[in-house]
């Protein structure tokens, strides 16, 4: 590759280059070490300084220099890997420069004109993705290291690279770690000693920052059961965060099936970058801590102040623009932050023309100033384009008119601070309600009562008026310390619905679809699938004990809005826990905003919580277990199993304590939900465990520990709930138990922020990306584990070899998906399938594991051979291959008798696998499938369709799509296993002439290459010889009138054709699987079964007869090597494709 020109001194690098070729201007050099004579002393000191030294050494093993011959400064132009690369380069040179350069005078215009020259050339190579790395030219040369060094498919995008230590037991291996998309790689060679790794990330359990005595700070990597750790990073943080940012990438891609369709940056797995990861980190960092919808990318960030009214003082923070949405975040601890929809700004101002400060003011009479902005001009066109608002001459009057309302406004309230109403606003009103909250259906609050539980309830809601009254509210309001303790001092029941909305982004969602919620009811009406089945049955075990839920009304609204949800995300569609938080939603909140709250906690808030796997939920015990450890010690060394932690909470983080705790004190943890997100519901399960500390630390077995919990449980109460008793759901009998006294849940949450509130939500989403690696590689290895567990009854393979077998079935699966998006094996790919159906292959990925792992090598990877073997092993000719039906093959190839090694060949002969019509083939060594038959065509068209459906599904899994799923289907063919009986040798039908000439040809590729090759072709062709005079003498004696000559001809035409074949296929085995026109052509389409045909048992019998090929098939084959040898070649295999 051309490279940027840079000045070198050549007489320190005599003994490193040797001259391979010259002339006046260029210089062509092969380093020391590398091909003719690299071997020595010299090899091995020129190979280590390579891998150590940075990468200004040039470690290219060949380069071209230019010079002029009045200089002696050398100038580093072209760089290769290979010789042929760069005599491309040295070629290139001499045609086109070399003429040029004989116009000029001085050696100075020489040397200026092929320095531009190269730059333009490096110009135009670099309108790629390489114009995206920070520093393109050493970029460049890393990656011709990286891609000489790992031999990957070229196709792999390396993102970035650092020079590290890797720890090979107790000694350091200096060398350089690359990072790309789908690997971690890291090599050295040290004095002859090279060490070279490749890891793939979804191949990876832990990935951790670590420390010891030996190593101050390291990488702890985690795959396949051993430990890597990398060291001496000179920026170990920046490293671990793209490491993470790799991983996680990898894990939404491969196992979530995510397309980033609205992230360019990382929608194409060709062209990532660590700068588009690092883009990608942050708006998603900003759509979490805003609670803004998944859309929204983070396009601008501003150091300002911002004016706070009820402050009286200005706080330094950040603006962060996005798409739609204007945000402000304190720097300062104030822990303030505000949320301005682009929707709500009316105008956007200059105070004066000397201040560096915006004035933007939104809907409601309502204005928020920010001072010392540095690009307050570009930032103020900008939120003016987005907002649709025009700073043109026309609008100048109306514009003047806002500028000075806004001033005027922000002088009033210098003047009076205490009038705080002007610039913040009140909520609108007059709004009308189109349908109610169910709360307010089945328990309307009554004005003129006023016990104490309901002045108690006013005296919140005047504390809410008077907070909304400084801070604002609806969508602008301050969001501050002071909010955060009224929520734990408990919302009133008629601003829950309010609240919650507000606080989880819900009232963004349903601000900007408008109808959606509708429209959505309309569709789904009387759709009947899986989800809407589960629905139904869960409808009435929705919070039964409320009077909502016992009326037709409330299990209408829930059974909609449930629905409503399932269509909108049939990825999730319903899962149970989904009905239960539903139906709390809805009785505080109108039915659409109920949709929209599951919305925003199933999308956002609880991500992959609501799934067969409920991998976001076990990632958060994981989470809860790692706190434990930390802040509960004591608990932590009289439990050391915190996996009962694990199991007994796993409700807590599904439900939110819905359905562990009475429906009057749950509502006060999902107040703190919506506004803390998990960080509340973690905090509150360690409060649970510390208030129980001595009875969990007295108890003697997982039973006794679930009891007192549960009892614990029953004892918290909402002393200030003032739902009525048929409403509330602590009985009598579990509040007048003597053993525990109750417990407030005002108390209780106010214990958990006090005690745990220094949890920093960062902290906790860190923790989450750490242990997700872990959660998905124990749940895919608790499928490996039962896939081999069903497949060893079927199989003599070793468990051992049955979990290589699956490794190389599953890398496999994933190599197709490495380098493309919407990979057809991905969209296969369905966790909530039967173990055996969640890892299958398409034939293009089938054929490539066959070939590595069949024992005699007769199928290539293009051959038609393979597509027979798919078609055979396919039993329900669904176009995929599941781990069962290749093990099965692969165990019969291996270790079957010779009867059924034989029955195996023989079948591929037969429909379905193999067809009677001629393959027309062309003798093309690289074309993939080159014309099949018809009626193969139309299988490989069939092949392609379940490859890429219309939708990109594959329709097998009950959770796909919206049509009623048959279960009868499903019975019947679980019922068709179960009676299924053995297939014997007489219920194979007779191969007739075509088949049988291809038969024997695949029994000459079979026999290619061994040791005792000619004695096999002549046992096969004294096996075919026998069989066509036994058929000849059977038709004669079926036929006696008939005239010899006319029962004779078809003979001896197919002996020939035979003999034609067997001469082939002795002189040209390799491409002996395909037949020509001429040895395979058909008389007619039912003349060659008329002609002759022939049973299994003959063929059997024939073949006994002889023990050269009964030997072949009964020599034991190495299966471990050959397990060995797939591992290194399969990702070789795919460079090289």
């Amino acid at each position: 590759m051309w490279l940027k020109p840079e000045e070198i001194l050549l007489k320190n690098a005599l003994k490193l280059w040797v001259t391979e070729k010259d002339n006046e201007y260029f210089i062509l050099q092969r380093r020391r070490g590398y091909g003719e004579g690299g071997g020595g002393l010299t090899g091995l000191l020129v190979g280590t300084l390579d891998t150590v030294l940075d990468s200004t050494s040039r470690v290219a093993p060949y380069r071209i220099l230019h010079h002029t011959p009045d200089s002696q400064v050398y100038w580093s132009i072209a760089c290769g890997v290979t010789k042929e690369e760069i005599f491309q380069h040295w070629d290139w040179l001499q045609q086109n420069i070399m003429r040029t350069l004989s116009v000029f005078d001085s050696s100075e215009d020489i040397t200026s004109f092929v320095q531009g020259k190269i730059r333009g050339l490096i110009a135009e190579e670099g309108k790629t993705s390489l114009v995206l790395e920070d520093d393109p030219e050493k970029f460049r040369e890393a990656l011709l290291r990286f891609e000489k060094w790992f031999e990957l498919p070229p196709e792999e995008k390396l993102v970035t690279y650092y020079s590290c230590s890797y720890w090979k037991g107790k000694v350091p291996c200096q060398g350089w770690l690359y990072l790309s998309t789908n690997f971690l790689c890291f090599y050295s060679y040290l004095l002859g000693a090279e060490v070279k790794l490749i890891i793939s990330w979804d191949e990876i359990w832990r990935l951790e920052k670590t420390s010891n005595v030996i190593l101050t700070e390291s990488i702890h990597v985690l795959a396949h059961g051993e430990d890597h750790y990398f060291s001496m990073l000179l920026h170990l943080n920046e490293t671990f965060v793209i490491m993470e940012q790799l991983a996680d990438y990898s894990v939404k891609r491969l196992f979530d099936k995510e397309s980033f369709q609205r992230e360019p940056a990382l929608s194409d797995p060709l062209q990532i970058t660590k700068r588009g990861l690092e883009a990608h980190a942050k708006s998603e960092q900003f759509r979490m801590y805003f609670r803004l919808p998944k859309e929204e990318n983070l396009l601008e960030v501003h150091e300002s102040f911002l004016w706070v009214p009820f402050s009286h003082f200005n706080t330094l923070g950040k603006i962060c623009l996005s798409e739609n949405y204007l945000c402000f975040a304190s720097q300062d601890g104030s822990q303030c932050h505000v949320i301005i929809p682009m929707r709500e700004v009316v105008s956007v101002e200059k105070p004066s023309a000397s201040s560096r400060a915006l004035t933007v003011c939104v809907r409601g009479k309502r204005a928020l100033r920010f001072s010392e902005v540095r690009d307050y001009q570009r930032l103020a066109n900008t939120i003016r384009s987005r907002c649709g608002i025009s700073a043109s001459p026309q609008h100048s009057a109306s514009s003047e008119a806002i500028r000075g309302q806004c001033q005027s406004l922000i002088n009033h309230f210098e003047d009076n601070p205490e009038d705080v109403t002007l610039m913040v606003g009140q909520k609108d009103s007059s709004k009308a309600v189109s349908t109610e909250a169910l709360m307010t259906v089945f328990h309307p609050q009554d004005v003129e009562n006023l016990d104490p539980k309901m002045l108690k309830e006013k005296m919140k809601e005047q504390s809410w008026n008077i907070h909304f009254s400084e801070y604002g509210r609806g969508t602008s309001m301050f969001f501050t310390r002071k909010t955060q303790d009224l929520i734990v001092r408990g919302v009133p029941e008629s601003l829950r619905g309010e609240l919650w909305m507000l606080f989880s982004g819900a009232v963004n969602d349903m601000a900007t679809h408008p109808g959606y919620y509708t429209e959505l009811v309309e569709q789904s009406l009387g759709t009947s699938t899986l989800a809407t089945d589960e629905i139904e049955r869960d409808l009435h075990r929705s919070l039964p004990e409320h009077p909502a839920f016992q009326s037709d009304t409330g299990i209408s609204a829930l059974r909609r809005v449930l629905t409503a949800y399932a269509y909108r995300n049939p990825k999730i569609g319903y899962c149970q826990a989904m009905n239960i938080l539903t139906s709390v939603l809805l009785l505080y909140a109108k039915e659409e905003e109920a949709f929209w709250l599951l919305v925003a906690v199933c999308e956002r808030m609880l991500p992959d919580y609501f799934n067969r796997r409920i991998i976001g939920a076990l990632v958060d015990q994981a989470v809860f277990e790692d706190l434990i450890r930390e802040n509960l010690p004591q608990l932590v060394e009289h439990m050391t199993d915190l996996s009962f932690f694990s199991s007994v909470s796993l409700s807590w983080f599904l439900t939110l304590f819905i359905s562990v705790l009475p429906i009057e004190s749950a509502v006060n943890v999902v107040d703190c939900f919506f506004y803390d997100g998990i960080k509340a519901i973690l905090q509150l399960g360690l409060a649970v465990l510390d208030y129980n500390m001595e009875a969990l630390i007295s108890c003697h077995d997982d039973a006794e520990a679930v009891t007192i919990l549960n009892r614990f449980f029953d004892s918290v109460t909402n002393k200030d709930s003032p739902l009525p008793p048929t409403v509330q759901q602590a009985s009598a009998g579990n509040n007048d138990k003597a053993s525990h006294i109750s417990v407030d849940i005002s108390e209780l949450i106010r214990e958990a922020y006090e005690k745990y509130g220094n949890i920093r939500s960062e902290e906790v989403e860190s923790l989450r990306r750490r242990n997700k690696l872990y959660v998905i590689q124990t749940l895919e290895d608790t499928t490996k584990q039962n896939v081999i567990r069903v497949v060893s009854q079927e199989v003599r393979f070793s468990a051992s070899h049955l979990d290589e077998l699956y490794d190389l079935f599953k890398r496999q699966h994933f190599l197709s998906c490495y380098w493309m998006m919407k990979s057809p094996a991905l969209l296969h790919h369905d966790p909530s399938l039967a173990y055996l159906e969640q890892y299958q292959l398409g034939f293009q990925q089938f054929s490539m594991l066959f070939f590595l792992l069949e024992p005699w090598s007769f199928c290539t990877i293009k051959s038609t051979l393979s597509l027979w073997v798919f078609r055979l092993i396919d039993e329900n000719q669904d176009g995929l291959v599941n781990f069962k039906e290749f093990c099965c093959s692969l165990d019969t190839l291996y270790s079957g008798s010779f009867t059924n090694k034989l029955k195996f060949l023989f079948k591929l002969h037969l429909p379905p696998a193999f067809t009677e019509s001629p393959l027309h083939l062309k003798e093309q060594p690289v074309q993939p499938f080159i014309p099949l038959t018809e009626d193969s065509t139309t299988h490989l068209s069939r092949l392609t369709a379940f490859d890429l459906p219309e939708d990109g599904v594959i329709r097998k899994s009950p959770e796909r799509g919206r049509g009623k799923v048959d279960l009868q289907a499903y019975l019947k063919q679980w019922q068709n296993e179960i009676l299924k009986k053995e297939e014997t040798i007489k219920d194979l039908p007779r191969i007739n002439q075509t088949q049988f000439i291809q038969f024997s040809k695949t029994l000459y590729n079979i026999f290619h290459g061994d040791p005792e090759e000619e004695l096999l072709y002549r046992a096969v062709a004294h096996v075919t010889s026998l069989l066509l005079r036994m058929e000849e003498v059977g038709r004669k004696l079926q036929e006696p009138s008939s005239p010899p000559s006319e029962s004779k001809k078809p003979a001896d035409t197919t002996s020939a054709a035979e003999e034609s074949s067997t001469e082939e296929a002795s002189t040209t085995p390799e491409s002996s699987d395909t037949s020509s026109p001429r040895s395979s052509q058909d008389p007619g389409p039912d003349l060659s079964e008329m002609e002759w045909s022939f049973s299994f048992e003959q063929v059997l019998a024939s073949l006994l007869n002889e023990p050269a090929i009964v030997n072949f098939f009964e020599r034991p084959v190495n299966i471990q090597a050959k397990l060995g040898q797939a591992k290194v070649a399969q990702l070789k295999l795919k460079a090289n494709k």
